[in-house]
């Protein structure tokens, strides 16, 4: 996994491989398949007082406890509207699991390497510190997320 992300952010050939997608507004990320825990709808949540504001609560799964990271906030973008709960995909970072709070979910999709890409210049500086690479899907870009960047900077943030 180490020389896969290494590859992508020296723009070095990536190799064709498997992504979980989510939403969040309007832009479509992708996860490796392999950092995946689970998908779970919203859970409750216990605030952490002075916790930086990305940072929505814990959640208890099943004796685990899990940050949850609400992506929107960490992309700074509006709040969802009031009756729409976000989803959580639970990811494997080297620090533990971490839920990340997303809008949608969707499809676990292959990917050719000849599709991948650098971040495009004309990305809001929020989403591409937290991506390392995009693949040219027929309709969207599919930007794949670092989860490792998008937790570290959390931590940046609580500094």
């Amino acid at each position: 996994m180490a020389t896969e992300t290494t590859s992508i952010r020296t723009g070095m050939a990536q190799t064709s491989g498997q992504y979980s997608t989510f939403f969040v507004a309007d832009l479509f990320f992708g996860v490796d398949v392999v950092r995946v825990q689970e998908v779970l709808r919203f859970q409750q949540m216990t605030r952490v007082p002075k916790a930086p504001e990305v940072i929505e609560g814990l959640i208890n799964l099943r004796g685990q406890i899990v940050m949850a990271i609400d992506m929107r906030r960490r992309l700074g973008l509006p709040p969802r509207s009031g009756d729409q709960d976000p989803m959580n995909i639970v990811v494997r970072t080297e620090d533990g699991a971490v839920s990340l709070l997303v809008d949608e979910i969707g499809d676990v999709l292959d990917v050719d390497a000849a599709t991948w890409e650098r971040p495009p210049e004309n990305l809001d500086r929020a989403t591409r510190e937290i991506i390392c690479g995009v693949y040219k899907m027929k309709d969207q870009l599919l930007l794949v997320l670092d989860a490792e960047r998008t937790v570290d900077l959390v931590a940046g943030n609580a500094a």
